[in-house]
């Protein structure tokens, strides 16, 4: 019977760790980090995340700004908005929420981000960082992932890991940020050849394929950690992950429930990276003005 791995406490601990850095920052500094959150369109998910967010920077004492633009807003608006929030000096950390209208790209507008400010780690100079091993901010759910795998103390060096996905977001960053503990890491994906046999023999497996109830329990080594990144539903409606929890749960060592594991964390990541966000600003403008005396 496998041990399960609370999100919603890591993350109340996560908060619980940025909270007390914001208070001092506010005491000792008269800094309050600061997050905007912009978000173009009705999409119902992407307005439960957003509202999330600004729940959370509420938790944290963060100032939070949460812009709304209709469905119409041209990509040229957008970038526009992004252009004044970089250089707004109460703003530290700057969020599109995903997924955008068909008509924006996504790709423009996560890179006219600031680097400084991309505290989803979603931009090309961002994304660099992390591939070298020199990330400054790393992407909110893969840090999420291994906030989650730290918790259960599994010494992750020489251990065998798989990451089934490898997606840009969540595969891939996952992957890199294991091999950076010294796993052997092994990515998955739907080309994959004898995928059960490979997934079976993971000390450490990581399911973001997005697929209800893809991970059984014959692609599960036994006391392997397993850690589903999946929000699906199923054929009933109800809410699921990517693992056939009842059947892999009793042969698992550790494992993620969907919902209440993976999910908080990620928003849990945002703060953190927000914080660092506002930490490097503080530091980068004590410098200048040690330089001009």
């Amino acid at each position: 019977m496998a041990t399960i791995i609370d999100g919603k406490q890591v993350a109340a601990e996560v908060k619980a760790r940025v909270a007390k850095e914001a208070q001092r920052l506010g005491d000792e500094l008269g800094i309050t980090p600061g997050l905007a959150v912009i978000i173009v369109g009705n999409d119902p998910a992407s307005k439960i995340y957003v509202s999330n967010k600004k729940k959370a920077c509420d938790e944290v004492g963060f100032y939070s700004e949460v812009i709304r633009k209709p469905e119409k807003t041209t990509q040229r608006e957008l970038l526009e908005i992004i252009d004044t929030l970089n250089k707004r000096i109460d703003i530290d950390g700057i969020l599109v929420q995903l997924p955008l209208p068909k008509h924006i790209s996504e790709k423009a507008v996560i890179s006219a981000i600031s680097p400084k400010k991309d505290v989803d780690a979603f931009s090309p100079f961002n994304v660099g960082k992390v591939m070298i091993g020199e990330s400054v901010f790393l992407p909110c759910t893969p840090a999420g992932v291994m906030e989650l795998i730290k918790s259960t103390g599994v010494e992750l060096s020489g251990k065998n890991c798989v990451v089934i996905g490898r997606s840009n977001i969540v595969g891939k960053p996952t992957a890199l940020l294991l091999l950076q503990q010294n796993a052997t890491v092994t990515i998955c994906h739907s080309k994959t050849q004898n995928l059960a046999e490979v997934c079976s023999k993971a000390d450490v497996l990581v399911s973001a394929v997005g697929k209800p109830n893809f991970v059984t329990a014959d692609m599960v080594k036994e006391g392997a950690v397993v850690i589903d990144v999946g929000i699906n539903h199923n054929e009933d409606g109800k809410l699921c992950g990517d693992v056939k929890f009842d059947e892999v749960e009793p042969k698992a060592g550790f494992i993620t429930p969907v919902p209440g594991g993976v999910g908080p964390m990620t928003i849990a990541m945002l703060m953190e990276n927000t914080l660092k966000a506002t930490i490097l600003k503080e530091k980068s403008s004590a410098k200048k003005a040690a330089k001009k005396q």
